[in-house]
């Protein structure tokens, strides 16, 4: 399946659990993005592997499973293509969490936890001595949902502008067979290797509590199989999560051959 469509397929799929989980209980939505400093090609993996250790701490904590409902989780990889920045060259593994909390979360102080809240928490479970760039928000309600061609062309617009991706096809969302140039660079080597090192083996994507147990009640399976089909339907919030989640990049992204 291509990444555009694995990437909708993932989006869909947690349509389909946040349309459930409306459906019967009273819930919010918002979205956690969990970051750490950048990294080199060689502490990458170490890095990674640190990350999901973080993020398994952190959902044990006491304020985590008081405030947290359940959760969607996936890692997403980066790499700094820009010569003027000083972390050229360095990649950039972070968290994109969609979490579901109780109906009067942001009502009740001893439910409700702040973004420097969510910072210390992150910086405790990842047991670093620098504080972690942490972002939370609402999941905005999106009314009409875009046809899956006019996804389809954003997913495809984007991979013309980053001029080319390497094919990494053994990951979940990010991939395609277009090389600018066609050419093997050392560059192009070092950065295959370094994913291969740090991705392979891993699971980019996790479920946790109530997400995780309605995705076994709806036998949604493995994102990578299927069709997809009717992603229209009227609850708003549902939208509003299948619109940002269907532009995550699970696992690989930016890696643009100059």
């Amino acid at each position: 399946m291509c990444n555009w469509r694995r990437s909708l397929k993932i989006a869909y799929h947690n349509k389909r659990i946040v349309e459930t989980i409306n459906e019967r209980e009273k819930v919010r939505w918002v979205f956690l993005t969990l970051t750490v400093r950048n990294t080199d090609a060689e502490s990458l993996p170490e890095t990674i592997k640190a990350m999901f250790k973080g993020f398994q701490r952190l959902t044990n904590y006491k304020a985590f499973k008081t405030s947290v409902k359940g959760y969607f989780r996936a890692l997403e990889v980066t790499k700094n293509r820009d010569p003027e920045s000083e972390s050229f060259g360095t990649y950039h593994p972070h968290f994109h969490v969609l979490l579901a909390v109780p109906h009067t979360y942001f009502k009740k102080k001893d439910l409700y936890i702040t973004q420097d809240e969510w910072t210390s928490l992150w910086q405790k479970a990842m047991k670093i001595d620098y504080k972690p760039i942490v972002h939370i928000q609402r999941v905005k309600p999106k009314e009409k949902l875009d046809d899956l061609k006019g996804y389809e062309t954003q997913f495809k617009k984007a991979m013309k502008e980053q001029n080319a991706i390497l094919e990494v096809s053994k990951y979940p969302v990010k991939d395609t067979d277009v090389i600018k140039g066609n050419k093997v660079t050392a560059e192009n080597v070092e950065t295959i290797l370094a994913l291969d090192n740090a991705l392979a083996n891993k699971r980019l994507i996790g479920y946790g509590g109530l997400l995780k147990q309605i995705h076994k009640e709806l036998n949604l399976g493995d994102a990578e199989n299927g069709d997809l089909v009717n992603v229209t339907g009227e609850d708003e919030v549902a939208n509003g999560t299948f619109d940002v989640i269907a532009r995550w990049h699970v696992g690989l992204r930016n890696y643009v051959i100059e």
